[in-house]
């Protein structure tokens, strides 16, 4: 545009020289030659528009949006029209408590009340891009700033509306993933009717009311020790089955040496006592009584 405007004022001193009388107004035809190049050279060079990777332009001229879009590298447009850049990579909108962390200073966190009428606080970062072929028409019906007009606000709204289905504690443990499930597929479908995609959504963290806290961290240590104690009584219970099997195994054996001793049995083993003893450097004198015993034995040594 600025070529244009310089070829056309270069163009008007071409006329301005040709009708003075000075030693210059021979060069007005060179001034008009050089400012029609100009014009020319700037006519073509306001009509070319750089698309970059990850973007996509919509061209309006007087208002009227054109259906087809811009797509990545060099495209020739009308230089009259405005060419409006959208982003098609993917984007996120973070809402949180913490300052500087979220789109909006400050906190920003979603403020919902549970089924059970408690107030619970949840971060949320959503993740999202545009559909490329429906850019006009978002350029037409919303605007380039979509961001704050459908991304925000539908997807606090429908965090909202289906809070309500799940208690406080609910939220914060067991039934969390069926909550962000489904909060999904309403925001995706708002989303789709927009041209938006809906690519991921994520519950950062829920806050709970700290007498909710209390009771949660109470309950779950009563929890721990009940398991603490019912891993100690089967371990006494797996103790007092090991002693009466202990207790069995000796029984049986008493039962079975009983039954097998014999009268010719203990005088054998007597006698082999006997010996041992009589062996041995310390044994002085061995006196054996009873039924079939040998009277007296002397070591000889």
């Amino acid at each position: 545009m600025f070529i244009l405007i310089v070829g056309i004022l270069i163009v008007i001193a071409g006329f301005v020289l040709r009708n003075s009388y000075s030693n210059i107004s021979r060069y007005a035809t060179v001034f008009k030659i050089g400012g029609l190049v100009l014009i020319i050279t700037g006519l073509l060079s306001s009509g070319i528009r750089q698309i970059d990777a990850g973007t996509i332009g919509v061209q309006s001229l007087f208002g009227k949006v054109s259906p087809q879009v811009l797509e990545n590298g060099l495209n020739y447009v009308n230089p009259l029209a405005e060419v409006a850049i959208f982003d098609t990579k993917t984007q996120n909108y973070t809402m949180s408590a913490q300052t500087n962390e979220g789109e909006v200073k400050g906190d920003d966190a979603i403020r919902v009340l549970s089924a059970d009428g408690l107030e619970v606080v949840i971060d949320l970062t959503v993740l999202y891009k545009i559909m490329s072929d429906k850019a006009p028409a978002i350029f037409k019906g919303i605007g380039s700033d979509y961001k704050d007009k459908i991304v925000r606000p539908i997807t606090r709204t429908r965090i909202r509306d289906n809070a309500v289905y799940y208690d406080a504690v609910a939220l914060y443990s067991k039934r969390r993933d069926e909550f962000q499930s489904r909060i999904y597929q309403t925001i995706d479908k708002d989303f789709k009717s927009r041209g938006l995609i809906l690519e991921q959504l994520l519950i950062r963290n829920i806050n709970l009311p700290e007498s909710v806290k209390k009771t949660i961290e109470s309950k779950i240590n009563a929890e721990q020790d009940a398991q603490k104690m019912e891993f100690v009584l089967q371990k006494e219970k797996q103790e007092a089955e090991r002693k009466r099997v202990e207790a069995r195994g000796i029984a049986d054996y008493q039962t079975i040496i009983a039954l097998s001793l014999t009268d010719r049995q203990l005088q054998y083993e007597s006698i082999k006592a006997q010996k041992e003893l009589a062996a041995s450097p310390n044994a002085k004198i061995v006196v054996l009584g009873g039924k079939g015993s040998v009277p007296l034995i002397l070591n000889d040594k």
